[in-house]
C-alpha cells in the first residue's frame, strides 16, 4: 500500500523527523536492511540504548516506523505508505561518507555474525 495522497501535515511530519541526522542515520540502515532492532542499531551507530529508543520512538510516533517482535528482539521496519519517500530522500544522499560508512559497518558485523538477525537465524537452525 503506497501514499496516495501526501498531505501537507503528514509531510511536515515526515521531513521533522528527517530533520536529524541520528534519526536519518538509523532510516538509511533500516532502509537499506528492511528491518533492524535497537541493539543492531546501538552496536552499528555506536549509540546508547537511551538515544536510539528515543530516535525509534519518535519515527514510530511520526508515522513512520511499525515494529514487531520476535522472540526477545523487536525489529523496527519501514511503513510501506512512507516507503517511496524515504527512498527518495536517501537517493539524495547516496555518496554522504557517514551514512556509507553505517553501512559498512553494518556489513562487518553481519559477516562476523554480531548481530541479532544473525543470531536468530542460527538459533532457528540449531532447534
Amino acid at each position: 500500500m503506497r501514499l496516495k495522497n501526501f498531505s501537507l501535515s503528514f509531510g511536515s511530519q515526515i521531513f521533522k523527523a528527517c530533520s536529524d541526522e541520528s534519526r536519518l542515520r538509523i532510516l538509511h540502515l533500516i532502509l537499506k536492511n528492511r528491518e533492524m532492532c535497537i541493539s543492531d542499531l546501538e552496536q552499528v551507530l555506536d549509540f546508547t540504548q537511551t538515544k536510539t529508543s528515543r530516535h525509534l520512538i519518535y519515527l514510530k510516533n511520526s508515522g513512520i516506523l511499525n515494529a514487531r517482535k520476535q522472540d526477545q528482539w523487536v525489529f523496527y521496519y519501514l511503513k510501506d505508505e512512507v516507503l517511496d519517500i524515504i527512498d527518495q530522500i536517501f537517493q539524495f544522499l547516496k555518496k554522504d561518507q557517514t551514512l556509507n560508512r553505517d553501512f559498512d559497518t553494518y556489513r562487518t558485523m553481519y559477516s562476523n555474525r554480531a548481530l541479532a538477525v544473525n543470531k536468530l537465524e542460527t538459533r532457528t537452525w540449531q532447534r
